[in-house]
C-alpha cells in the first residue's frame, strides 16, 4: 500500500499559534480546538503542519502560494486532553485544545510549493486551505508520503518499510520555530533541542511535581498486583520485588503527550542488559493547577519487558574522546 493516513493542519503566522507551535515541537504534542468527524475512529499515521501561506484566498491563488511544513509521525492517537498544557491554556487557566495526539518530529521543509509542482496533491494541500478557514482545525486525508520523503531526504521505500526509523529522519526542534514578536526573555533564553521531549518544563518545583506524582501513580499500581515498591531515582526509579522475582521500573511524566521521552544512555543500557528485567511507565496529561503545583489526572502507557528498540532511538550527543598529543 502506497498511500498513509494524514492530519492536515494549518499555523497562523502571529505570535500565539506560532508560540504554540514552538511548544508542540518542544514537547511533541499537538491540540485542536474540538472533535470533528473521523477523529475518533481513523488514526493518522503522519501530521503536516504547516505555516507561511494565507488561507482566506480563492483556491487558484492559495495554489500559487509557497509554504513551510513541518512532518512528524503521529505516535499517540486522537485523546481527550485535561492538562494545561499550552502557554496561553496556562495563562487563561482553561483548556483551549482538548484534542490531542503525539507526534514526533521527522522534517522541516521550507518554502515548498503548494500547486502541482509541489510535493503535495492537490487534495493535501485542498486540506491544508481548509483547516486555515476553520480556526486550525486538523483535516483528515489520504496519500502517498513518498514525495515527502525523498524531499526530506529520508531514505526509504514508503510502500516497503510503512514505518519511519527515527535515525533516518532529519528532525528538527523548537529553535526552529520563529516567534514574531516575542518578549525579551523568551529571545534571551531560546529553546534548545536538548530539552525536547516528554513535556520538557523548566520551573524545577513543577517538574518535580510531574515526577513525583507520576512515580506515585506507578507505585500505587504495582502496589496493588501484590509487588513491594523501593523508590530508587538511580540508577533506575523503582525496585520491585514479588514472591522472589524482581522488576525495575523506568517512570516518565508529562503534561503533554506519551509520545517521545528522554533517556540517558544509562537507561538505554540499563534496559537493553539481558540480566533485567524492565518495564518503562509512562504518564502523560498531567494537570498541574496552583503556585503549589497541585497535580491531578493522567493517561499512562505500560510498557512491561521493556527493551528501546534501536530504530526508536536518537543520539542527541555523543562523549568524545580526544586524540593523544593534542
Amino acid at each position: 500500500m502506497n498511500s498513509a493516513p494524514f492530519v492536515m493542519i494549518h499555523v497562523g503566522q502571529s505570535y500565539a499559534p506560532r508560540r504554540n507551535l514552538r511548544h508542540g515541537v518542544e514537547t511533541c504534542t499537538w491540540g485542536l480546538p474540538k472533535w470533528q468527524s473521523g477523529y475518533r475512529s481513523q488514526r493518522p499515521h503522519f501530521a503536516v503542519l504547516a505555516t507561511g501561506a494565507a488561507p482566506r484566498t480563492s483556491r487558484p491563488k492559495w495554489l500559487t502560494q509557497r509554504i513551510t511544513l513541518y512532518l512528524f509521525e503521529v505516535r499517540e492517537n486522537f485523546y481527550e486532553g485535561k492538562s494545561l498544557h499550552w502557554p496561553d491554556e496556562q495563562e487563561e487557566g482553561a483548556v483551549k485544545y482538548p484534542v490531542r495526539f503525539g507526534i514526533a518530529p521527522l522534517a522541516l521543509m521550507r518554502d515548498v510549493p503548494l500547486g502541482e509542482d509541489g510535493p503535495l496533491p492537490t487534495a493535501a494541500s485542498d486540506a491544508i486551505r481548509l483547516s486555515g478557514t476553520r480556526q486550525g482545525s486538523g483535516v483528515l486525508c489520504e496519500f502517498d508520503p513518498q514525495p515527502l520523503l525523498e524531499m526530506t531526504d529520508i531514505g526509504m521505500n514508503w510502500a516497503a518499510g510503512q514505518s519511519v526509523p527515527l535515525g533516518l529522519a532529519p528532525g528538527f526542534g523548537p529553535e526552529n520555530i520563529d516567534v514574531p514578536g516575542r518578549s525579551a526573555t523568551e529571545q534571551e533564553n531560546p529553546p534548545t533541542a536538548s530539552l525536547r521531549g516528554a513535556g520538557f518544563i523548566s520551573d524545577p518545583a513543577k517538574r518535580k511535581a510531574i515526577e513525583v506524582y507520576a512515580e506515585n501513580m506507578a507505585i500505587a499500581h504495582y502496589e496493588e498486583l501484590g509487588w513491594t515498591v523501593e523508590r530508587l531515582g538511580k540508577p533506575y526509579d523503582l525496585h520491585c520485588t514479588r514472591d522472589g522475582e524482581e522488576r525495575r521500573v523506568e517512570v516518565k511524566g508529562t503534561t503533554g503527550s506519551a509520545a517521545q521521552v528522554l533517556l540517558t544512555s544509562n537507561e538505554v543500557d540499563h534496559a537493553r542488559n539481558p540480566q533485567h528485567t524492565v518495564d518503562l511507565y509512562v504518564v502523560g496529561d498531567i494537570r498541574i493547577e496552583g503556585e503549589g503545583h497541585s497535580a491531578s489526572e493522567g493517561r499512562v502507557l505500560h510498557f512491561k519487558d521493556w527493551v528501546p528498540a534501536e530504530e526508536d532511538l536518537k543520539p542527541r550527543s555523543f562523549e568524545y574522546r580526544l586524540p593523544l598529543g593534542g
